[in-house]
């Protein structure tokens, strides 16, 4: 049973009128509608099959959750190299933020020193996708104790009018003073940021659980 057909036999219509409206950029036709653990259980038995290798091959999908359980397999992947080279295959076939977004490949985790030029060379990328899941990437592996001004300087200095694009760098920035405060402050003190993006940060780290109320406090008067 070929993966269109799996994702065909767990199918929601109303689940399709739903993510239609999440990812207005692509044609709904494209939608199966179907839902993220669905997808996920779909993944892991296509990781597992013989019929992977000729899965990952077939680029580019037609349909928008071929894509997502594309990268939920490759998300499995063990080897670091033959994980990236999987992903930068795929990559410049993604065309919308769910599917940029929704996979974390294991392997990456522990393997920081190799995984940091990649990340540098998809930032730079001109792909709105790539350059989103570079930042992604960055801020989901570079926090923390893991974080250096020089990876932040590299969202920073990202530019592009792209809304998904902008949107990401608001995220890795409101995400950034949650877990490194002392350290990014300064961007949103010193407005470095597109006025846009410089706003939205704030916003969602105002939203932000995990800012402090005398942070949010501070930060709203850059509003």
């Amino acid at each position: 049973m070929s993966v269109y057909e799996r994702l065909l036999k767990v199918k929601d219509p109303e689940y399709q009128e739903f993510q239609a409206k999440l990812v207005p950029n692509i044609d709904p036709k494209t939608i199966i509608g179907v839902r993220t653990p669905d997808m996920r259980e779909i993944a892991k038995e296509v990781a597992k099959s013989p019929e992977k290798e000729a899965f990952l091959k077939e680029l580019p999908h037609k349909y928008y959750e071929e894509n997502l359980v594309h990268f939920f397999v490759l998300a499995q992947i063990k080897d670091f190299d033959e994980c990236v080279k999987a992903v930068e295959e795929f990559l410049p076939y993604v065309d919308c933020w769910p599917v940029s977004d929704q996979a974390t490949p294991k392997s990456f985790k522990k393997n920081h020193d190799k995984l940091l030029p990649c990340i540098k060379r998809w930032i730079a990328s001109d792909h709105v996708y790539t350059a989103r899941f570079g930042i992604r990437m960055l801020m989901n592996e570079f926090l923390g104790a893991d974080f250096k001004d020089e990876y932040a300087e590299l969202v920073a200095n990202k530019r592009g009018e792209d809304y998904y694009l902008k949107m990401m760098v608001a995220w890795y920035f409101a995400t950034a003073l949650a877990k490194n405060y002392d350290e990014t402050v300064k961007y949103i003190e010193e407005r470095r940021l597109d006025e846009w993006v410089h706003k939205k940060a704030i916003q969602k780290a105002v939203e932000s659980f995990r800012v402090t109320d005398e942070h949010k406090e501070y930060l709203k008067s850059f509003r």
